[in-house]
Order: structure tokens, then sequence, then C-alpha cells
């Protein structure tokens, strides 16, 4: 395969995965794909970084997720790997993998259906982002995921990915697992 080809087919696994996660995510939501697809493209081009050590699980789930797309969209693993493992786990990927951790192993409700874009929008609404959709809103949105990712958020929550309403543990010292778990004990 030449140079050309290669870097061609790169790109398409790329997009392909992107696509994908979008997809995975927006469930009914995709009437207005292009609304969305710049802040996506966003939370995809941010690193998901952390300070609480046990939040690496969700950065692992973040890259387990590429051998997900590999495996449902039948590439061959070792081109997925070469194409997307140099880079760190993005915060969509890390948000898009806890959103399909949640609906798949804690809330899985058949009578309800897929509900793993509830829980995404959930995070988005919660960061502050729910509303974020358009090019001049782009500053705003870093703003906020610089604020997230160094736990500056509301010690409820608000600006991080739960927020909890009556909370007794300040959220910024909590692992993004158990604020999910806390978070989903209080709506259900």
């Amino acid at each position: 395969m030449t140079q050309g080809r290669r870097a061609k087919r790169g790109e398409t696994i790329r997009e392909a995965y992107f696509q994908w996660m979008v997809s995975l995510v927006c469930g009914e939501r995709r009437t207005d794909p292009e609304a969305w697809e710049r802040l996506f493209r966003l939370l995809h081009e941010t690193e998901f970084t952390y300070t609480l050590e046990m939040d690496g699980n969700r950065a692992e789930d973040g890259t387990d997720l590429r051998y997900r797309f590999a495996y449902e969209r039948g590439w061959p693993a070792e081109e997925v790997r070469a194409e997307l493992d140099g880079r760190p786990c993005s915060v969509l990927e890390m948000m898009a993998a806890l959103a399909a951790r949640c609906e798949e192993h804690i809330m899985a409700d058949p009578a309800s259906g897929d509900r793993t874009d509830k829980w995404f929008f959930g995070m988005l609404q919660s960061l502050g982002l729910g509303e974020i959709k358009s090019r001049t809103d782009e500053k705003r949105a870093r703003a906020i995921l610089e604020r997230f990712l160094k736990r500056e958020y509301e010690p409820d929550g608000r600006g991080g990915l739960f927020t909890i309403k009556n909370g007794r543990h300040d959220m910024r010292r909590i692992e993004i697992w158990y604020q999910m778990m806390w978070y989903l004990d209080e709506i259900t």
C-alpha cells in the first residue's frame, strides 16, 4: 500500500470512529447532527486529563472503546491500533464510554430501550455544554472543559459531569465513577 493510500485509510478510520461515537451517544437525537458536530469534535480534540488516580479507569474505558468500534464495524484491530492508539483518551471517548457503561452494565432496562443518549446528554447539561452548538460558543466551551478537567466546578458537581442536589460530599474530590453512582441513586 502506498503512503498516500495508507494516510487516506487512516483518515477514514479516524472519521469512521468519530461518527460511530456520535451515533453511539446520540441515539434518537440525531435529528440535527450538524448542530452538535462542532461540539463533539471539540470534545474529541480535548484530551481527558485527570487528577484522581481512579479516574484513570475512565480513560482506559475510553480508549477501549476503539476496539469495540473495530469489532462492531469490522475494522481490523491492528489497523485501528495503528491509527488510534498513539492518541490519549479524549473527553468524547471518556464520556461516550461512561454513558455506554452506565446503560449496558447498570441501568439496562429492555422496557425503556437504549438510553445511552440520556446519560450522555445529562453529562453535557451538567457540564453546561447542553446549549453550545455554534462556532461562536467555542471559546466558552473550551473554558467549560478546562474548568471540568481542573475540577474547578461547584461542590454539588454543577459544571462537572454529574450534579447532585442532595449531596453530602464535595464532588470535586470524588472520582467520576462514584459521582455517577450517586447521581443515578438520586434520579431513580
